[in-house]
């Protein structure tokens, strides 16, 4: 052989053999775009129809993903999920909660590529999004929905906002519920606080491409899950969302003046002690809907906010 020939023969088997144990680039965390949805339970779909299309305002639409549920749509990818009540269910009336990405397929591999329990596919909707459910280190169900690539135009026009800022839910361990949502998929610190400033109850931390937040609903009662002493009221305080407006005093008007402020509610707007103001009501089956402005009007007790806030 050619002694030019036979060196470019080695040096092609050289390379191949160097290329094949080259380890795989390491895949890249899809975005985590902001809330998508929370699920909740009804015992009377009549009632919390009430409360979500004639107090929310929000737009009745069919379930992409359940048929059996529907859907309260706050805008074109952000929504209020309601399920029939399982028998076995208990005081619980939260199902789960969603956050949008853009390739759901993509997340559901990186994180089996952490060597986190994820399904073996992902789901279609209806509407065409595509999710998979995993979850959370105490068991609470977690959702990452790509929503569709062309939502349907949507006129919401009587909702009362139309940006969910944030869902919370009962946790036990801050320590423990980091590991999945701070230490594996990237969320922030944006506040934290409590009734008193030596007292933290609330952790707030945004998503990693968004300014909406999950917020830890701190409890001492022991675990895991729902602790046998909670009441069905107290577990709909902490089991919540959120939606945004920026002035909850007009939002409060809004309702006022439509004859909208029926069912359980708090008497008047506040300011929470992060220093934004809220007003709370409730579903016919206890969950809690906040109206929160997006800015602080005061100063937050207890710590900074670290980030952003989120807007319309």
């Amino acid at each position: 052989m050619n002694l030019r020939l036979f060196a470019i023969a080695i040096l092609s088997t050289v390379t191949l053999a160097a290329t094949a144990q080259m380890p795989d680039a390491p895949l890249k965390r899809p975005k985590i775009m902001g809330i998508s949805h929370i699920a909740v339970y009804t015992s009377d779909a009549e009632a919390t129809e009430h409360f979500y299309r004639d107090i929310v305002g929000a737009v009745k639409m069919p379930d992409p993903e359940n048929p059996k549920g529907v859907c309260y749509m706050v805008s074109q990818t952000q929504f209020i999920e309601v399920l029939p009540l399982p028998a076995d269910a208990g005081i619980n009336r939260l199902d789960h909660t969603a956050w949008k990405t853009d390739d759901a397929q993509a997340l559901r591999r990186w994180l089996g590529s952490k060597s986190y329990k994820v399904p073996d596919h992902v789901e279609r909707g209806a509407d065409g999004s595509l999710w998979f459910t995993v979850k959370d280190p105490e068991g609470n169900k977690v959702e990452f929905v790509q929503p569709p690539a062309n939502p349907k135009p949507l006129a919401a026009h009587d909702a009362i906002g139309h940006h969910i800022i944030h869902v919370g839910y009962l946790v036990h361990s801050r320590a423990v519920e980091d590991t999945f949502y701070r230490d594996l998929l990237g969320f922030k610190p944006y506040w934290f606080g409590g009734m008193s400033d030596d007292k933290v109850q609330w952790v707030s931390q945004q998503s990693p491409d968004s300014h909406d937040w999950m917020e830890y609903m701190m409890t001492s009662l022991p675990g895991p899950g729902i602790p046998a002493a909670i009441s069905k009221h107290d577990l709909g305080v902490v089991d919540h969302f959120s939606i945004g407006v920026d002035s909850v005093d007009d939002a409060y008007k809004v309702l006022e003046a439509g004859n909208r402020l029926t069912g359980v509610h708090d008497d008047k707007p506040k300011i929470g002690k992060d220093g934004k103001g809220q007003f709370n009501m409730y579903d016919p089956d206890g969950i809690r809907a906040e109206l929160m402005n997006f800015h602080a009007t005061e100063k937050p007790c207890c710590s900074a906010f670290t980030a952003e806030d989120p807007a319309e």
